[in-house]
């Protein structure tokens, strides 16, 4: 496929982030890519909510969330149910993040740099060889079964 259009394994995202500003710019910037946004949230529990009644392909989540649960919560929720996390943050991440998201990009980060990091999870998830750009870290759950 030459000069066709890549075949995408991620379609439908769900984004959770607390800032609003943030969470605007990652809206239009999914869908000015042609992804479908399912929702654009803020909190743990309204995640869930989505998360159990939609179809998700991937969350991009912050870790830092508005409420008591954190976006580490939502990951270890995700990860049982099959949904694979990308974080997007400017903290240092703990060490289980590595175990429950398949990979972190870190704040801030251009509209490219977030094309860039959606096209290598992509990869990571259809099977194949995904190169992390500037700003990304990869955890390498694309060949996992539990998954």
């Amino acid at each position: 496929m030459l000069f066709g259009k890549r075949k995408r394994v991620v379609k439908r995202i769900l984004i959770v982030e607390d800032e609003p500003l943030t969470a605007f710019d990652n809206e239009v910037m999914l869908a000015d890519a042609g992804y479908e946004v399912v929702a654009t949230l803020d909190n743990f529990d309204d995640a869930i909510v989505r998360l159990d009644r939609e179809k998700l392909d991937l969350i991009l989540s912050d870790v830092r969330l508005s409420g008591k649960r954190t976006g580490m919560d939502l990951a270890r929720a995700a990860k049982e149910r099959g949904v694979p996390v990308l974080f997007s943050t400017g903290f240092d991440l703990p060490e289980e993040a590595a175990s429950l998201a398949v990979g972190c990009l870190r704040k801030p980060y251009s509209a490219r740099q977030l094309r860039g990091a959606l096209d290598a999870v992509n990869d990571m998830l259809a099977g194949k060889e995904a190169k992390a750009g500037k700003g990304l870290d990869l955890y390498g759950h694309g060949d996992d079964p539990e998954r």
